[in-house]
């Protein structure tokens, strides 16, 4: 378009003589000086425009050939690179973000096809809430996995196969995202990284002055009026005219002031701040601590006595006929609730086959309301999930098959199998598998009855983060590929187990495909008969 514009303004001031010829410009060696100073000025105008188009060219060459040496990587193995959360943020935030840039600067003149194959191609691009969506889940794991800033900026993460680190201008956007949520917290951690980079030299387009800006707020919001003061006078040195620092600035002193001669010692405010802050930063239910420290590794442990009553052994589904001669591995990983592990259960083949089953219908997870009885998308479950019926494929009936002969329940009245892909920073919260009493229509719809057992697949190993946990009992289970775990959500009688309780632990690094049967009570009374105690 700007060329075209060049090209239309050169042809007028040419055509222009021609055009007003009654003003007989040739007449006269002034009105000539005018049209040179004119052309002089085309010429200007158009060495500007080559000297932009020179310079946007050799930004998107070094634009391409950074992103061709990244595509080529990621391309050879793109669930490795991808589990990289660090790498997932900034695919999220070249694709929502730096491309409409680019998209911005190349405009028409480039190349039509550019352009075009671009307007297509964008529909289909991460949007605002996918690049949120991605920076919440580096604050999760954050807080989840202990992690510093730092540490997460520079990608020091245990088990990366593709290490990538965050700029200073990654680190504010960071810092923006968790400022528009009001997470002055994680607004603070991040605006400090991105100082601390730019400090340490980082050559970047992100501006001290509007870091300062946005970090002296989130201090003062945290209630460190000294922090947010010194910040704002840094603030001050840099641009000694910026109107909000000045306003904050005068604002700040009056509440010192104010302090002062309601003879509040500094100190005891601090104290009495940091104090405040520590509250916010813990402000955590028990159960989430709990969460974290088992995502962790840490947490409650069983004792060596209990220990000794877990045991491996083969199994041969209560002999049943097809496993009496070619058992299956089975191995204990708690026992209250029971929790057993299946070994080299499921094929490599046939977990391809099921993952290419599920991807065309990945969608984005739900969970019952437990008010509506209807399904529905939750911030505390990030995944995307698929349902496969046993009649589309030879492969999910055989798997459904074993299920019910290892199980011995019945699998007719089962839901569909499941299958799960976490992202980045992949989690579901705290949750129960079964209705409790008071949401008594959560299955109404399938006439099933309530799940009376949850079977798990891994279908992939997980480098770290991603186990599932019991915050109850503090029982931990990680990811291990070809394996499935089982457990029982009613007791015999009925009733709920509560202790089963369970959370899928946000995926640090690498990428966690799963997938789940829920088997439902009907078609059980007399494969599990109801018990006269409540709670055997």
């Amino acid at each position: 378009m700007a060329f075209n514009k060049i090209w239309y303004t050169l042809a007028l001031g040419l055509l222009l003589p021609f055009s007003y010829a009654h003003t007989d410009f040739f007449t006269s060696i002034g009105h000539m000086t005018d049209l040179i100073n004119t052309e002089k000025d085309l010429v200007v105008s158009l060495k500007d425009y080559i000297k932009a188009e020179e310079s946007k060219l050799e930004q998107i060459k070094k634009w391409a050939e950074k992103l061709d040496q990244l595509t080529d990587t990621a391309t050879k193995d793109p669930e490795g690179f991808l589990g990289h959360p660090v790498n997932a943020f900034k695919l999220m935030k070249r694709l929502n973000t730096e491309w409409g840039e680019l998209e911005s600067l190349v405009l028409k003149d480039m190349s039509d096809g550019f352009i075009s194959n671009m307007t297509i191609q964008r529909q289909f691009f991460p949007n605002d809430e996918d690049q949120t969506g991605a920076a919440k889940a580096l604050l999760r794991l954050q807080d989840t996995y202990n992690l510093d800033t730092d540490t997460l900026s520079r990608g020091n993460l245990p088990g990366v196969k593709h290490k990538s680190f965050l700029t200073a201008e990654d680190c504010f956007e960071l810092g923006k995202i968790a400022y528009t949520e009001a997470d002055y917290y994680h607004t603070e951690l991040w605006m400090e990284q991105a100082l601390k980079q730019l400090d340490e030299g980082e050559v970047s387009s992100a501006d001290k002055v509007y870091i300062l800006d946005y970090l002296s707020y989130a201090v003062y919001q945290q209630g460190d009026l000294s922090k947010a003061m010194m910040l704002t006078r840094r603030l001050l040195e840099l641009d000694p005219e910026h109107q909000r620092a000045n306003g904050n600035m005068k604002y700040f002193e009056y509440i010192m002031a104010k302090e002062k001669d309601a003879n509040k010692s500094s100190t005891d405010s601090e104290d009495q701040l940091e104090k405040e802050t520590e509250v916010k930063k813990k402000d955590y239910l028990p159960e989430r601590r709990k969460y974290e420290m088992l995502c962790r590794g840490e947490g409650l442990k069983m004792t060596p006595r209990r220990q000794k009553r877990l045991f491996c052994r083969y199994y041969d589904g209560n002999r049943n006929p097809r496993y009496i001669l070619g058992p299956v591995k089975q191995e204990d990983e708690w026992d209250k609730p029971r929790i057993v592990r299946f070994l080299d259960i499921i094929s490599d083949e046939e977990i391809e086959t099921v993952k290419e089953l599920a991807k065309p219908r990945l969608s984005r997870a739900t969970v019952h309301d437990p008010e509506t009885g209807k399904l529905t998308t939750a911030h505390y479950r990030v995944s995307k999930s698929a349902w496969l019926s046993g009649y589309e494929s030879p492969v999910v009936s055989r798997i459904n098959t074993r299920i019910q002969d290892l199980t011995g329940l019945d699998v007719s009245t089962a839901e569909e199998l499941q299958v799960a892909n976490y992202g980045v920073g992949g989690q579901y919260e705290p949750h129960f598998d079964f209705a409790r009493k008071d949401e008594p229509d959560a299955f109404k719809e399938l006439g099933t009855g309530n799940r009376i057992a949850t079977w798990l697949f891994y279908m992939s190993d997980v480098s770290a983060g991603g186990a599932t946990v019991f915050p109850e009992v503090g029982a931990s289970v990680w990811p291990k590929k070809g394996t499935a775990v089982f457990w029982y959500n009613l007791f015999p009688s009925g009733e709920g187990d509560y202790s089963t309780r369970h959370a899928a632990c946000p995926v640090l690094v690498g990428n966690k495909w799963v997938s789940n049967k829920w088997l439902h009570e009907r078609g059980q009374e007399f494969r599990r008969p109801c018990t006269l105690s409540e709670l055997e």
